[in-house]
């Protein structure tokens, strides 16, 4: 019979200290990186995009990586190149850290449009209270501290 899996996952995560360090002209740089190694493991990726202190990554993963590992593969790949490159001017590396939520089927389109739309979307909202919002929608409690 075969495994069959569809897992989609909505990642978030931030530059460390939120510093806005990512910078809209060379961006496209790290999308490409991220989309080969998501590809390179067996994933999807939908769509990503990225203001100057945080990156949004909508992705299928293949059944046999973790959520964790693949988190970890890709921001210390992403690290490594932005410094190899010097693709980003006052670079400090990512926030430990990160947000996962399951995606739903039914809503991928309005997700990807969601993350295609961040660079209007943060006109009226910063990064901090987007990720609490996130948070909360998703039923996962916080602590204030650990989100700075």
């Amino acid at each position: 019979m075969g495994t069959h899996t569809n897992l989609l996952y909505h990642i978030v995560f931030s530059t460390n200290r939120r510093k806005r360090t990512i910078h809209k002209d060379r961006k496209t740089i790290l999308f490409s990186y991220i989309n080969s190694l998501l590809k390179n493991k067996s994933c999807h990726l939908y769509r990503i995009n990225a203001v100057e202190d945080h990156v949004h990554i909508f992705t299928h993963i293949h059944q046999s990586l973790s959520i964790a590992s693949l988190v970890k593969d890709i921001k210390l790949s992403a690290n490594t190149l932005i410094k190899k490159e010097k693709l980003f001017e006052g670079w400090e590396g990512w926030q430990e850290g990160y947000g996962a939520f399951t995606v739903e089927y039914s809503r991928k389109n309005s997700l990807i449009e969601y993350i295609k739309n961040q660079e209007e979307h943060h006109k009226t909202t910063n990064s901090l209270d987007e990720f609490k919002l996130l948070l909360t929608e998703n039923g996962i409690p916080y602590d204030e501290k650990y989100l700075l």
